[in-house]
């Protein structure tokens, strides 16, 4: 075989294979390119940093607090009774003449 039909064979192959890719939505391709050498990456071996120390908190003193004395007046004393020639009954004094007369008398007539 010539260089001629092997050029059309490759070229017939490489597009039955194109048409076959593109059917089976798999896309084959060539890449050429040329090799370029970077030199290996240099690792420096990391460096600790300690982290600061916590600042320095101090407790501050606790807060007395006495509340000021609390003074009560005593509760004024109502005496029910007699007092003296007059009856108090919570509400208003009675003179004895009265009190006997609108509460039913023991011998003091009504007037």
């Amino acid at each position: 075989m010539n260089v001629k039909g092997l050029i059309g064979i490759g070229i017939a192959l490489s597009a039955g294979l194109a048409c076959e890719a593109a059917m089976a939505r798999v896309s084959v391709g060539i890449n050429l390119g040329v090799p370029v050498y970077a030199p290996a990456p240099v690792y420096a071996a990391p460096v600790y940093v300690a982290p600061p120390p916590p600042p320095v908190v101090y407790q501050p003193a606790p807060v007395m607090y006495q509340p000021g004395p609390v003074y009560v007046a005593p509760a004024p004393a109502i005496v029910v009774g007699w007092h003296g020639d007059r009856y108090w009954d919570g509400y208003r004094y009675w003179g004895r003449r009265d009190w006997y007369a609108h509460h039913g008398g023991y011998g003091y007539r009504h007037w």
